[in-house]
């Protein structure tokens, strides 16, 4: 099995995770098979910084991929996605190699599109530049970091 993961760089399984499929730098590819991951590889998004709806998911499919693994993505990706044969898992963040350990586990699983207000139209400037592709991601950023100051307010009793 071939696991795609959206990443900021190219560090391989030590990379963070993009939050968003379609904007990130790169992608790791890694094939796993009884539950190991057996090889990694990095390769660039050839859309990166000109990221048009749909090319994408079948760059990700021509790659042999079968699982894609990533922050955020829109509805229309994801029904893509799914029309491909590709199962996706949204929600993945830290490394690449946490990701995959999330969803080897079966704890990183399903997919939920992003909300409009992280994905504004491209009118709005979003999906258009770099700042709007930052502004993007340090929007879903604050969304982790409150999800996760709420869970340890919850095991801290608070």
């Amino acid at each position: 099995m071939r696991i795609a993961v959206s990443a900021e760089s190219d560090h391989g399984l030590e990379s963070v995770v993009s939050p968003h499929f379609g904007r990130c730098p790169y992608y790791v590819l890694a094939d796993v098979e009884d539950g190991q991951v057996r090889g990694v590889r990095v390769i660039e998004n050839p859309y990166y910084g000109q990221h048009v709806p749909g090319q994408v998911p079948a760059f990700i499919r021509s790659q042999g991929v079968d699982v894609m693994l990533t922050g955020g993505m829109g509805g229309r990706a994801i029904a893509l996605f799914e029309e491909y044969g590709i199962e996706v898992a949204t929600g993945a963040q830290g490394t690449v190699r946490r990701a995959l350990e999330g969803y080897l586990s079966g704890r990183l699983q399903g997919a939920e599109p992003c909300g409009k207000e992280l994905h504004p139209s491209p009118d709005e400037g979003y999906e258009r530049d770099e700042i709007g592709r930052l502004q993007e991601e340090m929007a879903m950023l604050r969304a982790q970091m409150a999800q996760i100051l709420d869970r340890l307010d919850k095991l801290s009793g608070k």
